[in-house]
Parts: C-alpha cells; structure tokens; sequence
C-alpha cells in the first residue's frame, strides 16, 4: 500500500520517469502555447489559477546557458537561468484574469510572445 501511495504521488509531482523533455516538464495544466527558435521552444501551460512556463532544448546534450522567464501583467517577472542540457524551467506565476508575456533563450538564440493568455 505504502509503495503504491508512493509511486502515485511520484507520478503527480513529475510525470513518468522517461528521457523525453516532455515528462521533464513539471508544468501543471493544459499546454497553451509553443514558441519555437533556432535553438528550441518554449512551451507555455495554463491551469485555472497559474501560468508555467519551460525552455526545452532542440538538441539536449552538452551545457549551455538556458533561460525563461515569465511575467504576469501588472506583476513580477519569475526567471529560472543556468547553464542546463536539456530544460529552462518550470516557472510558474499566479495568472487568474491576467495576461501573462514569456520569453526564453537557448545558446543566445531566443523567442518570446506578446501578452497571451488573457
């Protein structure tokens, strides 16, 4: 019983355990919005109350500086950067009635919306 309250909280907080970037993504909602440049995409989910946001990598492999960022409108941008292989990410904001403008870069390439989501 134990093993499998453990096995489905596991699954709740990340997803299968698989080498994709989708099940690296720890973003909670509906996937609303992918942004792709040279380098990779950024892949935008929504929930009722909160926007998440990810960089994920074209190419994952070696190193190198990776950022998103997330901004609700009227309030702070969120930023998770670092030199990553595969994932920018998650950051999340609470976005209820608000647009959000996200905006991420891979290997100093780069992409971005307008205020989506609103």
């Amino acid at each position: 019983m134990a093993l499998s309250l453990a096995t489905a909280f596991a699954l709740v907080l990340g997803g299968a355990v698989a080498g994709s970037a989708d099940a690296a993504s720890a973003c909670v909602g509906r996937p609303r919005k992918t942004v792709k440049f040279a380098t990779g995409e950024l892949r935008v989910y929504k929930s009722r109350a909160y926007a998440c946001a990810t960089a994920v990598a074209a190419k994952p492999g070696k190193r190198r500086a990776m950022s998103v960022t997330i901004q609700p409108r009227g309030g702070h941008p969120v930023t998770d950067s670092g030199s990553f292989t595969q994932l920018a990410g998650p950051v999340t904001v609470h976005a209820l009635n608000r647009c959000v403008r996200v905006s991420g870069t891979i290997a100093g390439k780069s992409g971005g919306t307008s205020w989506i989501l609103c």
